[in-house]
């Protein structure tokens, strides 16, 4: 059983499942579209609960949203948002349902201009990860002027559930920031 190291960051506490998050996946640089638009669903889905709820229900959503593949759910019509309405596994969210579809028609289109979503996403940090310096949790914010300025741009695109707080916890999730406590071994590690 893995078991927390205490100069962790204390928000992955001591569940396998989060601390194996923390230590293999939190805050890696990421440039993968599809796990970058796996996260944004992920994070969206998120929103008023917490992380370790969608970290144990994050296979069912693979399985229900195809493995989050972009042109299948863009495809998506009322018959799916009914089937994932009754799909326990996931959270049973009409408008976080929705969201995912929208997201997926909304990253097609994206795709459409010539972009991808690692060079919209990235450009935000000018495409470097930052690396921040907190030593307290009650350092780390919950937006930022990046997050927001993302926030902003993904909606004009016509994406769902990404406000500047998602935003800015895709960001620490993908490595687009560091916000592991400088004491924790993972800050070193990813710097």
């Amino acid at each position: 059983m893995l078991k927390q190291n205490s100069d962790n960051c204390p928000w992955c506490g001591t569940d396998p499942l989060y601390v194996a998050y923390h230590d293999e996946e939190w805050g890696v640089p990421c440039h993968d579209d599809r796990r970058l638009f796996e996260f944004l669903i992920l994070e969206g889905a998120q929103a008023g609960l917490s992380w370790i709820t969608i970290l144990r229900k994050r296979e069912n959503y693979r399985r229900a949203f195809d493995d989050f593949d972009p042109e299948k759910i863009a495809r998506y019509g009322e018959a799916d948002v009914v089937r994932l309405l009754a799909d326990a596994g996931i959270v049973r969210n009409r408008l976080k349902i929705a969201s995912v579809i929208t997201n997926a028609r909304a990253l097609l289109a994206l795709y459409d201009t010539g972009t991808t979503f690692d060079d919209l996403l990235w450009s935000f940090v000018d495409g470097q990860p930052v690396i921040n310096q907190f030593r307290a949790m009650s350092e780390v914010p919950a937006a930022t002027p990046a997050s927001q300025a993302m926030s902003k741009e993904l909606l004009r695109r016509g994406f769902k559930f990404v406000g500047p707080t998602i935003c800015y916890a895709k960001m620490q999730s993908m490595g687009m920031v560091n916000d592991h406590l400088v004491t924790c071994p993972r800050h070193a590690e990813l710097s």
